[in-house]
């Protein structure tokens, strides 16, 4: 059985399941504790990040080394084209969405941190020795969060500006391709790389950052999800995961 280890709130996680479940791949979702994640990763993959796929006796790791390697196994359902020209386009852009993917974590977990601890409660999972010991793990785990991901205010501001240059980049691109996808004319890993990045700001239902009561936005998360919306872009990210995110896996993992 495949294994995709991962954490459930992060969105290249979330873009890792997305294309196991676009080659219709039967694998399971296996939770890593955050911190402990980076000596298991280091060790069985030489790097110290999630996602990690395992996939009999290969591991995998970098959701676009997943990407390239289960096209390379399993070609059914292509997720770059064999033409030349459009390939490197989606390439292109899967770089980008990557880059988006860091300003798109420290602005929403910043915001999100302000209001609830919501992301905490996510990180933590329904059990496990985190759950467990709750009480200790949660202020230890957002100390290790703020800290991993520098959330102070002027890397936080600085990450804003870039978030909405590389949104309005993306946003043209798919403008140009008459706003069905960004590549082509279907679905392949600049769309699932792009969507899953931006899903945070959408707060798109059945995925983790699906919420339950809007109260529990920030006036100025909800500003931006209003304004991501109102532009093609937003709504094309809406109507992929309507139309084409058919999860095989639950996203809270195991």
């Amino acid at each position: 059985m495949r294994i995709l280890y991962q954490f459930p709130l992060s969105h290249y996680c979330e873009k890792a399941r997305w294309l196991l479940d676009h080659k219709e791949l039967d694998f399971v979702a296996q939770n890593i504790i955050p911190g402990v994640h980076r000596a298991f990763a280091q060790l069985k993959t030489g790097q110290n990040k999630l996602p990690i796929l395992k996939d009999a006796d290969r591991w995998i790791a970098d959701s676009t080394q997943i990407a390239l390697y289960l096209d390379d196994i399993y070609p059914e359902h292509t997720l770059l084209r064999s033409d030349a020209n459009l390939r490197q386009q989606a390439l292109d852009i899967n770089v980008i969405s990557n880059e988006l993917g860091q300003h798109v974590r420290r602005w929403g977990l910043a915001q999100a941190l302000l209001v609830s601890d919501e992301p905490l409660e996510i990180m933590i999972g329904e059990k496990g020795y985190l759950r467990q010991f709750e009480k200790f793990s949660k202020p230890i785990l957002k100390t290790l969060v703020s800290k991993s991901y520098q959330l102070d205010a002027e890397k936080v501001a600085d990450s804003k500006y870039k978030m909405d240059e590389i949104i309005q980049q993306l946003n043209d691109k798919l403008v140009e391709n008459q706003c069905r996808y960004l590549v082509g004319e279907r679905l392949g890993l600049a769309d699932i790389a792009v969507c899953s990045m931006l899903a945070p700001l959408l707060f798109i239902n059945g995925t983790p950052w699906e919420i339950e009561f809007e109260d529990s936005l920030s006036d100025e998360v909800k500003s931006y999800q209003e304004a991501l919306l109102s532009m093609p872009i937003g709504q094309y990210v809406q109507r992929i995961y309507l139309t084409e995110r058919n999860a095989r896996v639950d996203w809270r993992g195991i």
